[in-house]
């Protein structure tokens, strides 16, 4: 009897066992199995690690930015539509990770959970993609960069679509420059700088700080300041572009005066300029959609008043991503509620994903929102002036950030706060001098795009 039970359990512990192994590679079955048959050694879909065999991937205005023809993966007819959506399309080698190509390659090839790739196999199913994207907006803001590296994106505030994205320095995929992976030239070139890129964001982080402000300081709206060029403090000097004079809270931001936007970083402290931050997605992991960002940092140094006022205007080791911070407009923009920017419009063999949900990104005190969104567009039209925004209602902010042993780069935010243009945008223009110039240009040449065609 005790040989029968004792023989019984261990039966009992195979089973167990049995179940668990069971049970483990189901789970692994169900978290790897669209990254395994989507393996560059699968010979159905890659030939020697290139992806030659996938679906489409098309444009929100159906034009075709790549398919597959004849066992070959093949591009636009175009080579500036391919130089200018190459980031987000993607390389058929894998080396930009976050383009179509590469991180939605098991979508591409039309696998399901229960044939795996079957229809592809045997019935040259693939999967399409339609993405969010304008090419010719991509194409007009890649000829607008010029000589500049950096990057754009353009974003529906009321949707989250993600209708623009550029990232230089680029190439032609129908014509691989010989030095791409040598030249200085191309450092960078595999790297999206929307979605994979920090910047020091200048002048544009003091929206920011006005926010904290605003939730902060009850009177800020009736303060003034006062600018003499510079100012001490402890332990550093601030530094002024001007000499500004005796000035209110929404002159200083229209001027950018970093000796008053210096003073209200140290009147508010780090603490709170942090928890601000903080709320607003710094110093946290955030996706759009499925893709992971880069994180924005925000770390002003408790113990040092000049880096705690210099955080606060946008230099130190204050840094942005571009998608984030394009989601913090958002949330201006909408009335506290910034959505994750969205390349994805339809993915399926008849486009069955329809109308993906908008995911919230940043959210934001609509009271806060609703200053800002004043201050802002008070800032364009009294201190940049309409005429560089013809026709848009533009709200926005430049920055100028300083980066050691290189030129500055030129930054600009904005949203256009017509009710038929729900945009924003943001635009870094690496090395190309004052906020107010190339990035401003850039923007604003994308933007009559939109408003031609789709206003």
């Amino acid at each position: 009897m005790k040989k029968t039970m004792k023989r019984a359990h261990i039966v009992y512990v195979l089973i167990a066992a049995f179940l668990c192994g069971v049970i483990f590679l189901g789970v692994e079955y169900a978290l790897n199995a669209p990254t395994w048959a989507t393996d560059r050694a699968n010979t159905h879909i890659f030939t020697r690690g290139i992806m030659t065999t996938a679906g489409k991937i098309l444009d929100r205005n159906g034009e075709i930015l790549a398919e597959t023809k004849n066992g070959k993966r093949v591009f636009s007819d175009s080579p500036g539509t391919r130089k200018a959506c190459l980031h987000i399309v993607g390389d058929t080698s894998g080396f930009i990770s976050t383009g179509t190509h590469s991180f939605y390659r098991s979508q591409l090839s039309g696998y399901n959970f229960f044939d795996g790739i079957y229809g592809l196999k045997h019935g040259g199913r693939e999967s399409n993609i339609t993405l969010n994207i304008d090419s010719e907006a991509n194409r007009i803001a890649f000829e607008s960069f010029g000589e500049y590296n950096g990057t754009i994106a353009v974003c529906n505030y009321k949707t989250g679509e993600l209708v623009c994205s550029v990232s230089k320095p680029t190439y032609d995929v129908n014509n691989v420059p010989e030095k791409l992976r040598t030249s200085p030239e191309y450092e960078g070139v595999f790297l999206d700088k929307a979605v994979s890129g920090i910047y020091t964001p200048g002048s544009i982080m003091k929206i920011v700080t006005a926010a904290c402000a605003l939730e902060n300081i009850p009177d800020i709206g009736s303060r003034k300041f006062e600018c003499k060029g510079e100012f001490s403090t402890s332990d550093g000097t601030i530094i002024c572009t001007d000499k500004h004079g005796t000035i209110s809270f929404q002159q200083a931001f229209n001027q950018s005066c970093n000796c008053a936007f210096g003073q209200i970083a140290l009147e508010l402290g780090a603490e709170k300029l942090t928890s601000t931050a903080e709320a607003l997605g710094f110093n946290r992991s955030l996706s759009a959609k499925e893709i992971p960002l880069v994180k924005s940092r925000f770390h002003p140094k408790a113990s040092s008043k000049a880096d705690t006022a210099w955080a606060g205007i946008g230099q130190s080791t204050t840094y942005v991503n571009p998608i984030h911070f394009l989601s913090v407009m958002n949330a201006i923009a909408n009335g506290g509620t910034g959505f994750s920017p969205d390349r994805i419009k339809t993915m399926g063999f008849a486009g069955e994903f329809v109308g993906r949900i908008p995911e919230t990104m940043v959210k934001m005190n609509p009271e806060t929102a609703a200053e800002l969104k004043t201050m802002l567009r008070n800032a364009v039209r009294d201190k940049y002036g309409d005429d560089r925004f013809p026709d848009l209602k533009m709200c926005g902010k430049t920055g100028t950030a300083e980066i050691e042993g290189k030129k500055s780069t030129s930054v600009f935010v904005g949203f256009s706060s017509r009710e038929d243009l729900p945009l924003a945008v943001i635009c870094f223009a690496e090395e190309a001098g004052w906020g107010s110039g190339a990035a401003t240009r850039i923007s604003n040449a994308v933007l009559q795009y939109f408003l031609k065609y789709y206003a």
